[in-house]
């Protein structure tokens, strides 16, 4: 996959670097407390959508208390991503260090913006970050039984499904070409 060229965020507090896409305007950017506002109302207007399969129950209740807690703890050597397009927040992707260079991912967003390839672009630019800087080497998600647009997404960025569990299938991508 050919790689955008990554931006480094243009403060100087340590932030994660912007990661433009291939889509005109959809940037990924790291979440941060300077967020929380619009992040607890990209939340707020998506309770339904969150938790309709039994995912994000925690954002689904979340309080804009809770927002702020969230976003001001340290993600330690995790990546936490806004979705944004053209400035919008839209959504959320996630790298988490479980045990590098093995990463976990999450990843959603609005309701409103799903099925415009979106998530698909934000996903393969993260993950390909993740190859080139961080050394990852595997990438695992879990999907809801259900959650097929969520399995295709997945299935497009080249994704196997491993592993069945009672309410989820674990699906593995490897970085090592």
């Amino acid at each position: 996959m050919d790689s955008p060229t990554v931006r480094e965020s243009s403060t100087q507090d340590g932030l994660a670097p912007d990661l433009p896409t291939k889509v005109h305007g959809l940037v990924l950017r790291e979440l941060t407390i300077m967020d929380a506002d619009a992040y607890y109302k990209l939340l707020d207007s998506n309770r339904g959508h969150l938790t309709r399969l039994g995912d994000y129950q925690a954002e689904g209740k979340a309080t804009s208390e809770w927002v702020r807690e969230h976003l001001s703890t340290a993600s330690g050597a995790s990546l936490r991503y806004g979705i944004r397009l053209n400035d919008e927040l839209i959504g959320r992707v996630d790298l988490i260090a479980v045990d590098p260079p093995r990463y976990g991912t999450g990843y959603w967003l609005g309701e409103a913006r799903v099925g415009a390839g979106y998530a698909t672009a934000a996903c393969a630019v993260l993950y390909d970050y993740a190859a080139r800087t961080l050394g990852a080497t595997d990438i695992f998600a879990g999907v809801t039984h259900g959650n097929a647009k969520s399995v295709a997404l997945l299935k497009r960025l080249g994704f196997e499904p491993v592993t069945e569990f009672e309410n989820y299938t674990r699906f593995h991508l490897s970085l090592v070409r």
